[in-house]
C-alpha cells in the first residue's frame, strides 16, 4: 500500500513550478507514494486573537495534513526565503493540534534561478526545528531544482534525466527513512 503523502505547495501561483514537480512526482511514484497536493492559498492570516478558534479553512487544512502518513514540502524561494503564505500555514500548524510533530517529511524546491530555492529551504528547515512543529525530516537529501523552467516540457513533465534520476534516489531514501521512523515509533 502506498505511503499517503500530503504535499504542501508553498507557492500560491496558478502556474507554480513546484506544483508541476509535485504532479510529476505524483504520477511517477504512484505505486509507492500516494501524493496529494495541499494548497495554502486561502488560509486566513494567523493571529493569536483567533488561534483557539481558527477559521474553518484552517481547521480543514490541519485535518488534511494530519490525515497523512508523511508530508512533502514543495517550496519556492521569494526574496531569499520562504513565501509569506507558507510561513502563515506553518504558524497555524504550530498551534493547537500539532499535526507535524514527529511526522516523516521531506523537502523539495524548484525555481527559475540557478540555486533552486537553497536559501528558502535553509530557512524552512530552521523554522521546522521549532518543537511545536518538529517533523522528522529526511536528512542529507536536499532537492534544489534550479532553472526548472528549462527542465519541464509543455505537459509539466521533468525532462532533465539527471534531475529525474536524483529524485528517484531521494524517493527511495525517503521510503527507507519512513519505514525506519515507523518501526521506531511502533517500538515506543
Amino acid at each position: 500500500m502506498p505511503i499517503k503523502v500530503k504535499a504542501i505547495i508553498g507557492s500560491t501561483s496558478s502556474a507554480s513550478y513546484n506544483l508541476k514537480v509535485v504532479e510529476f512526482m505524483r504520477q511517477r511514484y504512484a505505486d509507492r507514494l500516494e501524493i496529494m497536493p495541499v494548497f495554502i492559498n486561502a488560509l486566513e492570516p494567523f493571529s493569536i486573537d483567533n488561534e483557539n478558534n481558527p477559521p474553518e479553512n484552517v481547521v480543514e487544512f490541519k485535518k488534511d495534513v494530519a490525515d497523512s502518513d508523511a508530508v512533502l514540502f514543495a517550496v519556492p524561494e521569494y526574496n531569499f526565503s520562504i513565501p509569506g503564505q507558507l510561513k502563515n500555514a506553518i504558524d497555524w500548524m504550530s498551534r493547537g493540534e500539532l499535526v507535524l510533530n514527529n511526522k516523516p517529511a521531506f523537502i523539495i524546491g524548484a525555481s527559475m534561478g540557478v540555486l533552486g530555492s537553497v536559501r528558502a529551504q535553509q530557512h524552512l528547515r530552521e523554522i521546522l526545528s521549532n518543537p511545536n512543529l518538529a517533523p522528522a525530516i529526511l536528512p542529507q537529501n536536499e532537492v534544489y531544482i534550479g532553472a526548472v523552467h528549462e527542465k519541464l516540457d509543455e505537459a509539466g513533465n521533468l525532462t532533465d534525466k539527471g534531475t529525474v534520476a536524483f529524485l528517484d534516489i531521494v524517493v527511495d531514501n525517503f521510503i527507507k527513512f519512513y519505514e525506519k521512523e515507523k518501526a521506531a515509533s511502533a517500538a515506543d
